[in-house]
């Protein structure tokens, strides 16, 4: 337990009598890519927020002393038509942080963000280019724990390649340890090193190649196997 990143025991979560987590135990490693996957309503998004601290829950959530939290989120609660742009969002953060000028230059670098998007309104950027700048965001303050919630959820397929590469670049570079909630199983098999599987049975974890056999993908999605069957790096349907 001492050499883990993340320690989580007997983690319980409920919202009245609706039971959503029960009796979770796991730990991640400073380097991992631990993927979270399972069905519509298996806890997901509320496992990522249990660990930020966002909600209250029942066990044990504990990071160790040098961990730094980042969290991309699926989606963005600000009313994207605002009057902010890049800029403005990420100065904010810069500026409560307290952060100098060179942190913030280098984060811009990191992902990729041209000078020309920083005066870009958020509500006039493609999904590719909003999420690259919740990524910067998130990237401000230098943690070396980034949570994603589905970061590509309703870009299309060449965005989503784009993010997902970024993602692997920071991971690889920054040594960054990466808990990555993803529906897609061949994202799974490329990048994550353990795969967390929750569903209303109980809960498990291992190695992709272990963890996601043909029986198992289709107890935990309740459709054939062969429609998460994992062929050369891509998901077949």
């Amino acid at each position: 337990m001492s050499s883990s990143l993340l320690s989580v025991r007997n983690l319980r979560i409920a919202f009245g009598s609706r039971i959503v987590i029960r009796n979770l135990s796991f730990e991640v490693h400073s380097g991992d890519c631990l993927s979270v996957i399972g069905p519509n309503g298996a806890g997901k998004t509320v496992l990522l927020r249990a660990l930020l601290n966002l909600i209250p829950y029942e066990g044990e959530i504990h990071w160790s002393s040098g961990a730094r939290l980042g969290y991309v989120p699926q989606r963005v609660a600000a009313d994207r038509q605002l009057p902010i742009s890049v800029r403005d969002l990420l100065a904010a953060k810069a500026g409560y942080l307290k952060l100098p000028e060179e942190e913030s230059a280098g984060v811009l670098s990191a992902v990729g963000l041209s000078p020309e998007l920083l005066d870009s309104g958020l509500a006039i950027l493609s999904g590719g280019q909003l999420q690259k700048v919740l990524i910067a965001f998130a990237l401000l303050g230098q943690p070396n724990v980034l949570l994603f919630d589905e970061p590509t959820a309703s870009l299309d397929e060449l965005s989503e390649e784009h993010v997902y590469e970024l993602i692997q670049t920071l991971k690889e570079q920054k040594g960054i340890t990466v808990i990555l909630v993803s529906h897609d199983l061949s994202v799974v098999y490329r990048y994550a090193n353990n795969v967390l599987c929750l569903s209303k049975g109980e809960p498990c974890m291992g190695p992709p190649q272990e963890i996601l056999t043909p029986e198992r993908l289709e107890e935990l999605y309740a459709a054939p196997a062969r429609y998460y069957r994992h062929i050369e790096g891509h998901r077949e349907s």
